[in-house]
């Protein structure tokens, strides 16, 4: 099977408690390319970039066998750019810059090469952008899993409710679940989403890990306790990126198979936070990923005999 990748690659300039970034590379495409193919994955990005960027990020995507094909370059225009400023928490930030540049005429441009993939993962975009690499596509993928945010919520629901209605799997966080469905139980929240078009929800629930809800079925996992934190951003497109990437390479969209697919994802976003940007996952290796998946299973296996 074959991942497409629909979001931003960009620049980030990023403060935490634990110090700062200069530009750095960015962006929710670069983060679920990077994850996909650290699991074998063939994956393919499109996105838009301006002339200041680096042939050498386009080089390390191609080095690790991501199909840059569909990545757009403006050589007259800049690259999106995102600054932002944690709290001591790390759970809240501040945005201090966002510079939309060549992404505020973003037409996305499907390279032939990868209109068969079977698993479409549009991260967090303009919702009228994510419908139309649907309508673009020869045929609709196996699986159209989709990435939002509040910010959307706010300023383009009618569009966002179309691209949610043509979703097989929406991933969004609690508050955003909340917002979208008007409930404050998650359970009841999942339910509502459910009838807007997604058979899956993902609910992400940060250091507190996450929920994935199918029919009346709910699966939860927890995220690993961490001694370093270092830097949250991309965490949540990693998550993404894990799930898509797990989901492909196994060839299987069961919901039993989702289970260890979001078990992959958390798995990955925990190494994500470890560092500034991308650089623990571009040195991220095979067993560091497996003799983690042992801690998450010891976090959460347990024998108890049911009294008949």
């Amino acid at each position: 099977m074959k991942l497409l990748v629909v979001g931003s690659v960009a620049f980030d300039a990023i403060e935490t408690p634990f110090g700062k970034t200069d530009k750095i590379l960015g962006g929710a495409a670069t983060y679920i390319g990077i994850t996909s193919s650290i699991l074998g994955v063939k994956s393919g990005i499109v996105s838009v970039v301006g002339g200041d960027f680096p042939q050498e990020y386009l080089d390390m995507f191609t080095n690790r066998e991501v199909n840059i094909e569909g990545i757009e370059i403006v050589k007259e225009g800049k690259t999106f750019f995102w600054a932002g400023k944690y709290h001591n928490d790390l759970n809240t930030r501040d945005t201090l810059a966002t510079e939309v540049n060549v992404l505020e005429n973003f037409d996305p441009k499907i390279p032939d090469s990868m209109q068969d993939a079977e698993i479409l993962l549009l991260g967090n975009l303009h919702p009228g952008v994510q419908l139309s690499v649907l309508e673009k596509m020869n045929q609709r993928p196996k699986l159209v899993i989709l990435d939002t945010m509040n910010f959307w919520m706010d300023s383009a629901m009618d569009i966002l409710k179309d691209m949610i209605a043509k979703t097989d799997v929406i991933s969004i966080n609690d508050e955003e679940a909340r917002q979208l469905s008007g409930e404050y139980s998650l359970v009841k929240a999942a339910k509502k989403i459910h009838t807007m078009g997604p058979a899956y929800v993902i609910i992400k629930k940060g250091e507190h890990g996450a929920l994935l809800f199918h029919d009346n079925k709910v699966f939860a996992i927890p995220a690993l306790p961490l001694e370093e934190v270092f830097d949250p951003t991309g965490a949540g497109d990693t998550f993404a990126g894990g799930f898509a990437g797990y989901i492909t390479q196994s060839e299987n969209i069961s919901f039993k198979n989702m289970k260890n697919a979001i078990i992959y994802g958390s798995n990955l976003a925990s190494f994500c936070v470890e560092k500034f940007g991308t650089q623990r996952m571009e040195k991220l290796s095979k067993t560091e990923v497996q003799e983690r998946l042992q801690q998450f299973k010891a976090l959460t296996q347990f024998d108890i005999v049911l009294e008949e």
